[in-house]
């Protein structure tokens, strides 16, 4: 049930990596987490400028700090939550507890959303600071590729954490409308209201089927029960 619900094999199955790198939320967090490096990457690399007449470094984004920090901050962080989740999605096949798979998908449409929100923000907040950058600031126009990089994949990056946000959420779906998560899922060959198997008695004398005796309970077993209950044979 596993399978339909979260990605890769049943559970307690053994780790199957062809399986695992064809799901739909393992691709969106590979593609997340090079975004991520994109991000962060252009930032630290070009995103910060000095001028002859200044001894210190100085954002590219209209100076401010902030916005340098919050792209990098943001872009490592995403890159960390996306190695961390791709673990949790190869030990999956393994977990066994009903509560703590359910809670693994949980936290996972919980952290998407969240870090689609962030990215969210900051691609609002790199884009208003390049937007009112000076081009004092930058004469020869160093790092513009660079930040504009940033800025692009900080906008992709809302997409590629929300899908994994709504696959998250259906494959929660899934499983609240299948055992996987019920509170109530017992093991079949554990289930005491399941029929059992006629008891056949052995036979001394030859039996045209073959099968022997069927044991049958004595017709007068229950007589004393009220309301005629008749006995049923096993």
């Amino acid at each position: 049930m596993e399978g339909g619900a979260y990605g890769a094999g049943k559970a307690g199955g053994a780790f199957d990596p062809l399986t695992l790198a064809r799901q739909p939320h393992t691709i969106l967090r590979v593609v997340s987490w090079v975004f991520s490096i994109v991000v962060f990457g252009s930032i630290v690399n070009e995103g910060y400028l000095n001028t002859p007449a200044e001894g210190e470094e100085f954002c590219i984004y209209n100076r401010n700090p902030n916005a340098c920090s919050y792209g990098v901050t943001v872009g490592v962080l995403a890159f960390v939550t996306c190695l961390l989740y791709l673990a949790l999605d190869a030990y999956f096949p393994q977990i066994s507890s009903v509560k703590d798979r359910k809670k693994a998908v949980l936290s996972d449409i919980g952290v998407s959303a969240f870090w689609a929100f962030l990215w969210f923000v900051g691609f609002c907040y790199l884009a208003n600071q390049w937007q009112v950058s000076k081009p004092k600031d930058n004469p020869l126009n160093e790092g513009t590729d660079a930040a504009r990089a940033a800025i692009a994949f900080s906008f992709f990056s809302i997409f590629s954490w929300a899908g994994q946000a709504v696959l998250a959420f259906q494959r929660y779906q899934i499983g609240a409308d299948s055992a996987l998560f019920s509170q109530d899922y017992m093991d079949p060959s554990q289930d005491s209201s399941m029929p059992y198997a006629p008891y056949v008695e052995p036979s001394a004398e030859p039996d045209p089927t073959g099968m022997g005796g069927t044991y049958q309970q004595p017709a007068n077993a229950f007589d004393a029960e009220p309301q005629g209950y008749q006995s049923q044979g096993y």
